[in-house]
């Protein structure tokens, strides 16, 4: 039997729990991608690499940094936009960076702006109307980024990466853990580092529904 391993979907209608599967998370020091235990630049590079391969490459920041409640998350977000601003210095004119925010976790209905915001609750929506398919869920509580991580793997092929302040999160095909302003500076660094050394191929679409 093959090991199990946290890949871009569409994977199933249900996807499993990666740690239902076997996937375990990352010591400090360390983070994972698609399941496998890394050191933490390791990972840094891999996901300036998507950022900077990606068509529409997309940062979803959640509640715990969208609002100033102390000077930690006040910290984080300056860190966020400068990731943000870096991205889209360090890409070609043919791709399209986004800022999507999560601000709050009730369901939107009848619908939602997928333009303008995303809910845990059907994530999807927003990764198919903008044809995300590398995208970064930072400041989500981890309850609500489980959720929205299965359901992306579940039904379009997005690349999902998450910067946990926790313990990280399995659902993502890539996760970072204990998330602090200066780590996110070091990934902005790394995004700058391999700017004009990754090849950006812009091809057919590549964020495809479950059929």
């Amino acid at each position: 039997m093959s090991q199990y391993r946290v890949m871009p979907g569409p994977e199933h209608f249900l996807p499993p729990a990666a740690a239902s599967m076997g996937i375990r998370l990352p010591n400090p020091g360390e983070a994972h991608i698609h399941g496998v235990i890394v050191p933490e630049e390791q990972a840094m590079e891999e996901a300036a690499r998507r950022f900077l391969t990606a068509n529409v490459p997309t940062i979803f920041p959640g509640p715990l940094v969208l609002w100033a409640w102390n000077e930690k998350a006040a910290k984080k977000a300056t860190a966020i936009r400068h990731l943000f601003e870096t991205i889209k210095e360090c890409v070609t004119p043919q791709q399209h960076p986004m800022l999507i925010p999560m601000p709050d976790y009730r369901p939107k209905y009848p619908k939602i702006n997928p333009e303008v915001e995303i809910n845990p609750n059907h994530p999807n929506l927003t990764i198919w109307h903008n044809k995300i398919d590398a995208c970064m869920f930072v400041g989500v509580h981890c309850h609500q980024a489980n959720l929205s991580l299965k359901i992306i793997r579940g039904g379009t092929t997005c690349y999902t990466i998450a910067m946990c302040a926790q313990a990280g999160h399995e659902d993502a095909m890539l996760s970072f853990r204990d998330a602090t302003a200066e780590k996110i500076m070091r990934l902005a660094e790394w995004v700058r580092k391999l700017k004009g050394s990754v090849k950006f191929d812009p091809g057919p679409t590549k964020t495809k529904r479950a059929s």
